[in-house]
């Protein structure tokens, strides 16, 4: 993790900690002629938050890396805020929805003594009209265009960071993201996945070592192992079950067994994956969100247009509880399901069970 000094423009916040958007002009100072700040872009969209009193929902220190998948990732002076997520506007209704990242230079405490002064830009600041621009890259006439915000630059602006360095975990602690119980528990989780992933040469015993961890799991009213293979062989086509679903429709999460039998030993269905992320939430009963039909590639920067259904469900993130390298990211990115892993409810008037996720 990065140790760079911190200076008296740079606040330390916390979860939970009220803060208010500075104003256009203050932050247009802090950025660069990309409309960016250390890297990390300054949306348009963000400008309508300008002024606002908002509360931090979590301190993003750290991410994950969904570009060249190094896992962790620190992130130096950023947080998120209650609420506020990517609405697409300015990159032509890309549909991620992507929390997004606030510079703590972009912000000040409300009623907090010692408000600091802003941060010089890196450069000689930047004007509106530079943030707008930035949204895109130069590219030749008739080509798509290839779009630049938080996601695809995070990589920039972030630094690898060792799963092993404890000093995350500290901070994930100190910084009101997780309870002492969530980090104990996402690390004997880490340990325990380690083990078994260490058996992959001897499947008999990886086997064995799974079922244990489910019988245990069963008698604390636990979730299954979440990185079981799929049952579809290799050269069999995945199942699919058009339910053609739309937002505020009521579903339930079929359950975990139920959704091995549609994905293949990579773990996915029509190029979908089933990550272990979605596994906290099998048999829960939740609202559909939105369809997915684009998104913006993070990796490229230009527009996917997504052949087949996803949906995303309301209140339904990524917990980073099993993650891989990258426990406890805040990110808290929505997992796109397939239709075939939803059941369709019909409503009762009962509001829908939340059916875990933590």
């Amino acid at each position: 993790m990065s140790n760079t000094a911190a200076n008296s423009t740079v606040l330390t916040l916390r979860a939970g900690d009220w803060v208010e958007v500075r104003s256009k002009e203050e932050i247009l100072r802090t950025l660069d002629e990309k409309g960016q700040l250390q890297s990390m872009p300054f949306m348009p969209q963000m400008f309508e938050y300008c002024g606002r009193r908002m509360r931090v929902v979590s301190s993003a220190h750290k991410t994950c890396d969904t570009i060249k998948w190094t896992g962790g990732r620190s992130v130096e002076s950023a947080v998120h805020l209650e609420g506020v997520r990517c609405n697409g506007a300015a990159y032509d209704g890309c549909e991620a929805r992507c929390l997004i990242y606030w510079k703590t230079q972009w912000l000040k405490p409300v009623d907090g003594p010692g408000q600091p002064e802003v941060a010089p830009g890196a450069g000689r600041g930047a004007t509106e009209a530079d943030v707008v621009r930035g949204t895109r890259k130069p590219v030749p006439a008739g080509e798509a265009p290839t779009y630049v915000c938080q996601g695809t630059e995070l990589h920039r602006a972030s630094a690898l960071l060792r799963w092993w360095d404890v000093r995350q975990y500290i901070e994930d602690y100190r910084s009101g993201n997780a309870s002492l119980g969530h980090v104990a528990k996402g690390l004997l989780f880490g340990m325990t996945a380690s083990v078994i992933r260490l058996a992959e040469r001897r499947p008999r015993t990886q086997l064995a070592l799974i079922a244990a961890y489910d019988r245990i799991q069963a008698l604390y009213g636990g979730k299954p192992f979440p990185r079981k293979r799929g049952a579809v062989q290799p050269g069999q086509k995945t199942p699919t079950h058009q339910l053609d679903l739309q937002p505020g429709e009521l579903v339930r999460v079929k359950t975990h067994k139920e959704i091995l039998e549609t994905i293949d030993e990579d773990y996915k269905n029509r190029g979908l994956t089933f990550d272990a992320e979605h596994t906290p939430y099998c048999g829960g009963t939740y609202r559909v969100l939105a369809r997915i039909n684009k998104i913006v590639n993070e990796e490229t920067g230009k527009m996917i247009h997504l052949k087949r259904d996803a949906v995303i469900l309301d209140g339904v993130v990524c917990g980073a509880l099993y993650a891989d390298r990258r426990l406890f990211c805040p990110r808290a990115i929505y997992p796109y399901w397939r239709e075939c892993w939803l059941e369709r409810v019909e409503p009762t008037g009962a509001a829908p069970a939340t059916g875990g996720g933590g």
